[in-house]
């Protein structure tokens, strides 16, 4: 495949009658191209060609094995012209690279699993669920918008959806943020489905094995498959549900060009199918929303009165003021008073506690304690942080150590935490509760599961352990860290975490507390205390439309030198009404694009259309960018469609 812009086009090869057995759609071959072997798709088999002059032959038919389907090839074709890609850059996220010994194995296709009528009670508690479960059951493409009321399973809602697709004779598509999610959905479908009818597939089985996973798929072997954002992609045939959990999680986006969204990718793949369609989560992205506000999904949400008795209770409390506290252990742990103690009744009913903290680490982030300029690397201007006790800060972006700190602003020495890290959290817990139990789940550090017990468990957001009868009560600490992010989806992200971590809190009745550090006049704060994140996406959605950003719009950032955005944009035949935006610095933290020399400043320049003319923005650019590889007069322009980072 090429990956040179101007030549992603079909090109004509004869194929020699000892080939032609082989040489069939789908498959894998290997041309000569301007003197070179590459490896390429046959895409079909013509008997006439429109090419002018002599063609050329295939070199080999590396494979028999038709890898790639008619449907993941439209698939390819429709995610290149949303994101203003090449197909050769999604075809390598689509299939996998190929091992031959792999290939050469016999795969059994199962028999179809034989799985016993759904209970529909599950879904019944979220008024429209059981009529989506229903239309699932008879074959049509539902399209649903889903939030989990607290207190329930989402992969047994999911099993549910998926065993009832597949009773009804098609397949079924899971795709999931991370390898903890493939593990606890992969736990609930083999305990109601037969294991040899599901296939798991992640990054992390390493080559050999996904391949073998995904060449069984794609031989007929699996009614479900579950993954993370590149299974999207799995040749499944007949789908008949694309399922999306938690959609607002960043691990979805694709960090490799195009730069898809597997939310975006599930619901274009959902399109062109015609088949159902499920995002879930405990929040709701303004993305999400805005497909059920265009008629695209229904809302699939719980009554209030369900709500009500299946969330815990959610307190705010103000972090000002701890100066003037005299309880000495509640400063030190950065808790008002009645936080800690709502800790300790909990503890003191046998109910682990959960602590959420922002970041993982010691203290991830330094700055002057004179002037409260944050600290950066005097070599790479990343931020610096302090690891342990007692150790040198080191910048998070090189890893270089500076033994010997000094304000650049204004000369001081003294240096003061931004903020603490989970395991800094853990020694100050550890000390206003001596005696209990501190346990640390983050970074590279994931504890699954706690045992029954009191216990205080300090976790970063995503990887809270699941207590197997809830917790008693979780304390959401720093919730300035999140909220003042400047980024355009701290709020929806800021309660996507915090609804995550409550959701595993005790019912109210059952005495369940979380309590949030933050005003309670701040609308996400509201939105978690009302356990209402239908009303809080609204206002997200209403507030980004006005101020004319994604998803009410379409932007696409264009980052590299000055003369090359611009040569750019000139060759682009922008739609009518596009506004550009900038030119600005590339922010900080955005790594520089490739083939730009680094004695060049890169800057980004953002164009925005309105939200019709997204696939023109995307054809237009693409049509620029192909033109500027065809003269190779300039360097690379990195371009990524609705990215989800603006600056």
């Amino acid at each position: 495949m090429l990956s040179v812009p101007h030549l992603d086009r079909e090109f004509d090869y004869l194929v020699t009658p000892e080939q032609s057995k082989d040489a069939r759609p789908g498959t894998r071959v290997r041309v000569r191209f301007h003197g070179r072997l590459v490896d390429a798709f046959v895409l079909e088999r013509r008997a006439d060609t429109d090419h002018v002059g002599r063609l050329g032959r295939l070199e080999r038919v590396v494979s028999g094995e038709p890898v790639l389907t008619d449907e993941i090839r439209r698939l390819v074709e429709a995610v290149a012209a949303r994101y203003a890609g090449t197909r050769p850059d999604v075809l390598r996220l689509a299939v996998p690279p190929r091992h031959a010994r792999v290939e050469r194995e016999v795969t059994t296709r199962p028999d179809p699993p034989v799985l016993a009528p759904i209970d529909p009670s599950g879904w019944q508690r979220y008024g429209a669920g059981a009529a989506f479960l229903a239309a699932l059951g008879e074959g049509r493409a539902a399209r649903a918008v889903w939030q989990v009321a607290p207190g329930d399973s989402w992969t047994e809602r999911f099993v549910d959806a998926a065993a009832q697709t597949i009773r009804a004779g098609r397949t079924a598509l899971a795709i999931v943020p991370d390898q903890r999610d493939v593990d606890a959905l992969s736990r609930a479908v083999t305990a109601r489905i037969d294991e040899a009818a599901v296939v798991a597939l992640s990054a992390g089985l390493g080559p050999a094995m996904r391949y073998r996973r995904w060449l069984s798929v794609l031989r007929g072997g699996a009614r479900l498959v579950i993954g993370t954002r590149s299974a999207v992609f799995a040749p499944l045939a007949d789908l008949g549900l694309v399922m999306v959990w938690d959609d607002g999680d960043d691990s979805l986006a694709e960090p490799r060009a195009p730069y898809p969204h597997a939310r975006e990718v599930a619901m274009l793949r959902a399109h062109l199918a015609g088949c159902a369609a499920l995002i879930g989560g405990y929040a709701r992205t303004a993305e999400a929303h805005a497909l059920v506000n265009s008629g695209w999904a229904h809302d699939v949400v719980a009554p209030r009165a369900v709500l009500r008795a299946a969330a815990p209770r959610v307190m705010a409390l103000d972090d000002t003021g701890y100066a003037e506290q005299r309880d000495a252990a509640a400063r030190s742990a950065r808790l008002p008073t009645i936080a800690l103690q709502s800790a300790r009744s909990a503890l003191a009913s046998g109910a682990p506690v959960l602590v959420q903290v922002p970041r993982r680490g010691y203290v991830p982030s330094l700055a002057c304690g004179r002037c409260r300029t944050v600290a950066r690397c005097r070599h790479c201007t990343g931020p610096l942080s302090l690891p342990e006790r007692g150790r040198s800060a080191v910048c998070r972006w090189c890893g270089r150590a500076d033994p010997a700190l000094r304000c650049a602003r204004c000369g001081s020495d003294a240096v003061r935490a931004v903020v603490i890290g989970a395991r800094r959290t853990a020694e100050e817990l550890g000390r206003a509760f001596s005696g209990t139990p501190v346990i640390t789940s983050a970074g590279d550090t994931i504890v699954d599961r706690i045992e029954d017990g009191p216990a205080l468990v300090i976790a970063t957001p995503g990887a809270e352990p699941a207590a197997p009868h809830g917790y008693g009560a979780a304390l959401l600490l720093d919730s300035w860290a999140l909220l003042g992010r400047q980024d355009l989806r701290a709020a929806e992200d800021t309660l996507r975490r915090w609804m995550a971590a409550a959701a595993l809190v005790r019912n109210r009745e059952s005495g369940g507390l979380v309590t949030v550090v933050a005003e309670s006049s701040i609308p996400t704060v509201q939105a978690l205390i009302r356990w209402d994140p239908v009303s809080h996406a609204e206002a997200e959605l209403a507030t980004r439309t006005e101020v004319g950003l994604p998803p009410a719009v379409h932007i696409a950032a264009l980052d590299g030198d000055s003369e090359s955005v611009t040569a750019l944009l000139e060759q682009a035949r922008l739609p009518a009404g596009a506004d550009l935006l900038g030119p600005v610095p590339l922010p900080p933290g955005v790594r520089r694009p490739a083939g730009v020399p680094e004695q060049l400043n890169v800057i980004r320049m953002l164009v925005r259309v309105n939200r019709d003319h997204g696939l023109a923005l995307a054809a237009a650019l693409r049509h620029g960018i192909g033109v500027l590889s065809a003269r190779g007069s300039h360097h690379p322009v990195r371009v990524q469609i609705d990215p989800l980072h603006i600056g």
